[in-house]
């Protein structure tokens, strides 16, 4: 996905999970979006994070 779609999806989540959501870059050039408590950090850049009580 894009990393603009990968924000709105972040931001999206965020609001619904109720949790803090990382933006991260894949070694592969890709992005994505994941709750903070499972990225792992392996092979990723984390690009931002969004946590909806901020």
């Amino acid at each position: 996905m894009s990393r603009k779609d990968a924000h709105a999806f972040a931001a999206s989540l965020a609001a619904t999970l109720m949790v803090s959501i990382v933006v991260f870059q894949a070694g592969d050039g890709t992005f994505g979006a994941v709750p903070a408590d499972e990225i792992d950090g392996d092979e990723v850049v984390i690009v931002g994070e969004i946590d909806p009580f901020q």
